[in-house]
């Protein structure tokens, strides 16, 4: 027990001390300030710049930095549907895939998760999509949905701190230049030193140990320089069906702690991107604490619930044993809850274990982590949700004590907590429970079938095929990604069309309207006059306000979605008692 809570400690530790180096590094590209790169990505970019003509645009509005979002996605989805709807005509092709390989719906909820930053994987990758459709199609997707992301957070932070919002295209470009591609770079050679292949030849055939004559396809494939951007970018689709649980996705502990780091290090530095770029770090790290005092409570209640383990098994066994179900015995129940919790609470949605497996509580934990989706959050946009919240926490706080509700010297008025509410109160619960009570009412019309038992593909009845239905919609609008099996949402079961479609409208809904709210609340907090700090302000850099925006938080998130936690994993963990 001692040795699992030891390897959660050093790996907490270990990006704890990276991310303010992360974080300064961030503000210095997007404030304009000398990097050490500068000498290598200046020539890179001027060649971008000058064939594109960016540079030379003026600075964004709210609506104009949104719909350079939408049209910069909108432009990817094309290019990336061309590759996945032709791969049976392009190369790197080993496996001889063809384009019935997934149908147009599978195609276009893939086209949707990917661009959203999402990666909900209706299908499984080493047989449904070829190595070009995955490191050139949706690799591209991984590079520019996160950046897009990056860029919302960045040009919010500037709205928050009185500049204007800046260029998207040129906050995309730098994401990427400077961001995305030199870690991916460094960190795709580690990972394929760490054991990770990286090839284009076909799969290995080989004989079985149980029969010499009988032989098994092992899958290949460019996977090293894929999982590390799936990772940094919080992206978490992975190259093979069962992702990071897969030996040659995750081969051994060093990849693990390595894959843990890389999805949120960079989510994590924004808050520090922050205090350097409003010239506060005192009141960006008392955010950053807030938020890794609530991430390590949650994490020490996943690793409980799993070292505890099955309390029927146990009681079979004689003694206590840890929930190894659905785990990978080489990173056991302390590495699998603490990929539980980070992937959850950073919106990646990697998986190195069957999170339809884990126990009631570790299922807690990772759906109100999605119900938050501040604990890190997403690539950037969950730094946007976080001072959304404090936002609130400001307004909520001003009317209580009778002081002036103030951010950064800016009046909170009307508008900001009209955007603030709908972006936190109102979007997020109605993605979710709106389409999740459908399927669950009328599940003969969305499965389109008959067969009992496989209403809907949903297999498991009671509490837990509750659990998973909210799950598929809540890690759909949170761009999250991971899934609970027992849901028929794959190809061939007749349910997938429904999942397909239904959770397109969740990913586009989750991710593109929060967005809007977003900027134009960044939007009109740039155009407010600074207004003098006095005596009857609210201070936002002190302890007492941390704790403040953290039960805010807290209570919001639970006051919102306490019926579904209370139906699904809260009922399920009395019934296994």
């Amino acid at each position: 027990m001692l040795q699992g809570w030891i390897q959660i400690a050093i790996t907490i530790t270990l990006f704890v001390a990276i991310s303010p180096l992360f974080g300064g590094y961030m503000a210095r590209v997007f404030q304009g300030q000398r990097t050490l790169l500068d000498p290598v990505l200046n020539p890179l970019e001027g060649v971008i710049f000058t064939l594109s003509g960016v540079r030379d645009r003026p600075e964004m509005n709210g609506w104009q930095y949104t719909r350079a979002v939408l049209y910069s996605n909108i432009a990817a989805c094309i290019l990336v549907g061309l590759i996945l709807f032709n791969q049976a005509l392009l190369p790197f092709n080993p496996t001889h895939l063809n384009s019935s390989a997934a149908t147009w719906d599978t195609i276009l909820h893939t086209l949707v998760s990917f661009v959203t930053n999402t990666d909900q994987q209706h299908y499984s990758g080493e047989s449904t999509y070829t190595y070009f459709s995955q490191f050139a199609g949706l690799g591209l997707m991984f590079f520019i949905s996160c950046a897009t992301g990056i860029a919302v957070a960045i040009a919010f932070i500037r709205g928050l701190t009185g500049r204007p919002l800046g260029n998207f295209y040129v906050d995309l470009t730098q994401a990427i230049t400077r961001i995305l591609l030199p870690m991916s770079l460094v960190g795709g050679v580690v990972m394929l030193a760490a054991g990770m292949p990286e090839t284009l030849a076909g799969p290995v055939v080989v004989p079985t140990l149980e029969n010499p004559h009988i032989s098994q396809a092992i899958a290949l494939g460019p996977v090293a320089h894929f999982e590390i951007i799936k990772e940094l970018g919080q992206n978490g689709g992975g190259f093979f069906g069962v992702n990071s649980a897969h030996p040659f996705e995750n081969p051994n502990g060093f990849t693990n702690l390595l894959e843990i780091v890389s999805m949120v290090s960079i989510s994590a530095g924004l808050i520090h991107t922050y205090g350097a770029m409003a010239n506060n770090p005192k009141q960006a790290w008392y955010i950053f604490n807030m938020v890794l005092i609530i991430y390590i409570a949650f994490v020490v209640v996943a690793g409980i619930n799993e070292y505890n383990g099955i309390p029927g098994i146990n009681q079979l066994l004689g003694s206590s044993q840890p929930n190894l179900e659905g785990k990978e015995v080489r990173f056991g129940w302390a590495q699998s809850a603490l990929f539980l919790t980070t992937t959850t609470g950073t919106m990646c949605g990697a998986a190195n274990s069957a999170h339809d497996s884990v126990m009631p509580g570790s299922l807690f934990i990772a759906l109100f982590n999605m119900f938050l989706q501040i604990l890190w959050g997403g690539e950037g946009t969950g730094t946007a949700y976080l001072f959304a919240y404090v936002i609130l926490a400001v307004f909520a706080t001003g009317l209580m004590v009778g002081r002036t509700p103030e951010f950064l010297g800016r009046k909170i008025e009307q508008r900001e907590v009209v955007l603030a509410s709908l972006l936190l109160l109102l979007v997020h619960p109605i993605v979710i429970l709106i389409p999740g009570a459908i399927t669950l009412s009328f599940p003969e019309v969305a499965a389109n079938v008959t067969v009992p038992g496989f209403y809907n593909g949903i297999f498991n009845p009671g509490f837990h095929g509750l659990s998973e239905v909210i799950y598929e919609y809540t890690s759909a609008a949170a761009n999250n990604g991971s899934g609970l099996a027992g849901l028929g949402n794959s190809e061939p079961a007749p349910s997938a069309l429904w999942w397909n479609l239904s959770c397109c409208v969740v990913l586009a809904i989750g991710r593109y309207v929060p967005i809007m709210a977003l900027l134009l609340l960044a939007d009109g907090m740039s155009r407010k006059q600074s207004v003098p700090m006095t005596s009857g302000t609210l201070r936002t850099d002190t302890k007492l306000f941390a704790g403040v925006a953290a039960g805010v938080i807290l209570i919001v998130g639970a006051l919102t979605f306490f019926p579904v936690l209370a139906l699904g994993p809260v009922a399920e963990a009395f019934a296994v008692l």
